[in-house]
């Protein structure tokens, strides 16, 4: 079984840990405990890079090794990334946990290296007919993200 994490970093007061397992060839799930946000809907991401040296604005585009277009995690075309969004209720925490087949932690694509991104806004899932809802579900502000690394 291969088991991956990361630990947010946050200018904003947002915080949190996600925790990847995948059995195999099989899909990953991710579950996660993210607190300091503000109630509803954030779009929620892997980017290309496991880079935040200039926080999370480094961490380059969506995880896109098909090179299609944004969309929901359900959709057929979609970014490997596009982990759709996760809920924050009242109290400004969101706990979720979702299974995702095109985010292995081994192999050609895998995630581990990359960063995990969450976003001040919903994710539009390439449906909201705006500039930027093809390729970024226009989820506004990246408001805090981690590398993904191997867990022992």
């Amino acid at each position: 079984m291969g088991k991956g994490v990361t630990v947010l970093n946050s200018s904003e007061g947002v915080t949190g840990t996600i925790y990847f397992t995948q059995e195999g060839d099989g899909p990953t799930t991710v579950s996660g405990n993210i607190s300091g946000l503000k109630p509803g809907l954030h779009g929620f991401h892997v980017h290309a890079l496991g880079d935040t040296t200039n926080g999370c604005m480094s961490t380059g585009p969506h995880f896109n090794p098909a090179g299609k277009e944004h969309g929901s995690p359900e959709d057929d075309v979609r970014h490997a990334g596009d982990l759709g969004n996760i809920t924050a209720g009242d109290d400004g925490t969101a706990t979720f946990t979702l299974i995702d087949s095109q985010i292995p932690l081994s192999g050609a694509n895998s995630i581990v290296g990359r960063a995990v991104v969450v976003h001040a806004d919903p994710d539009d899932l390439g449906r909201g007919g705006h500039e930027l809802s093809k390729t970024t579900g226009n989820a506004g502000g990246r408001i805090a993200c981690g590398i993904i690394g191997l867990q022992g």
